[in-house]
C-alpha cells in the first residue's frame, strides 16, 4: 500500500510538472489567444503602416474580409476576431490596438456580451465600452473613436431591448461629450425593414452575420466619418 501511494504521488507530481511547463497549455490560454498570436505573427513579418484606420471588434468585422474594397483610398487594418466581447477587446488592446498607433479606431463589439450572458444589460455593455474608450484615449491621445451600434440580428431579435439600451447609453454619452471626432454610428435603424424588424435579405443563413448587402449598409453609414 505504501509503494502504491508513492507511485500515485509520483505520477501526480509528474502530471503537474508537465502541465506547468507545457507551452501553450490549454489551461493557460485566454479566449482567442491563438487568433491574437496569428495577428502578432503577421505583424512580425510585415507590420502595418502607422496612422492607418483600425477596425477592431467581433466577428462582424472578422468576416468583413474585403473591408478595404468598401473604402478605397483609406489605409485600413482589420483586427476583428472570434466572437469577441468588449472584455476580450480590452484584454488584447495592448496587442492589437495600441502598437499600430492608428489615426482612427472603429469599434464593433458588445453584441456578443449580451448574447453570451443573459445577466449582461445594456448598462453593463456601456460600462465596458467606457473602459475601452478611456484606455484608448490614455494610450493614443486624440485618436478619434467611432463606435458602430449593435446591429439588429434576426437570431437575436429577442435580445433587442438590452441591445437598444446599450446603443442609447453609448450614443448619448458620445453626443454629450460633444467630441467632434468621436462618433456613434447608427446601423440599427438602416438595417430594419418597413415592418420594424431586421431585413432578412442582408443576412447569411445563420441570421446573424451579414452578406454583401448588409455590409453595403455599414459602408454607407461609416464612410462619412472616416479620416483621409
Amino acid at each position: 500500500m505504501k509503494l502504491y501511494k508513492q507511485i500515485i504521488r509520483s505520477v501526480l507530481a509528474l502530471c503537474i510538472c508537465m502541465a506547468i511547463n507545457l507551452p501553450g497549455s490549454v489551461a493557460q490560454l485566454a479566449p482567442y489567444y491563438n487568433e491574437i498570436e496569428a495577428f502578432k505573427k503577421m505583424d512580425s513579418i510585415s507590420f502595418p503602416p502607422a496612422r492607418a484606420i483600425l477596425f477592431v471588434g467581433s466577428s462582424s468585422f472578422r468576416m468583413w474580409k474585403d473591408v478595404k474594397d468598401y473604402f478605397p483610398g483609406y489605409t485600413i487594418i482589420n483586427r476583428g476576431f472570434g466572437g469577441s466581447y468588449l472584455t476580450d477587446v480590452i484584454r488584447y488592446e495592448r496587442d492589437i490596438i495600441f502598437p499600430y498607433k492608428p489615426k482612427q479606431v472603429v469599434i464593433y463589439a458588445g453584441e456578443n456580451d449580451i448574447a453570451g450572458d443573459s445577466s449582461v444589460t445594456g448598462k453593463i455593455v456601456f460600462e465596458r465600452f467606457l473602459k475601452l474608450y478611456w484606455d484608448i484615449k490614455k494610450n493614443l491621445g486624440n485618436a478619434p473613436i467611432l463606435f458602430v451600434s449593435l446591429k439588429p440580428s434576426p437570431s437575436r431579435w429577442h435580445m433587442r431591448d438590452r441591445m437598444m439600451e446599450g446603443n442609447k447609453l453609448i450614443k448619448n454619452y458620445l453626443h454629450r461629450k460633444n467630441k467632434r471626432n468621436d462618433m456613434f454610428i447608427d446601423v440599427w435603424e438602416p438595417m430594419l425593414g418597413g415592418d420594424g424588424r431586421p431585413k432578412k435579405d442582408i443576412f447569411l443563413e445563420d441570421d446573424l452575420h451579414m452578406n454583401a448587402k448588409g455590409y453595403a449598409i455599414w459602408q454607407k453609414q461609416i464612410q462619412p466619418y472616416l479620416i483621409k
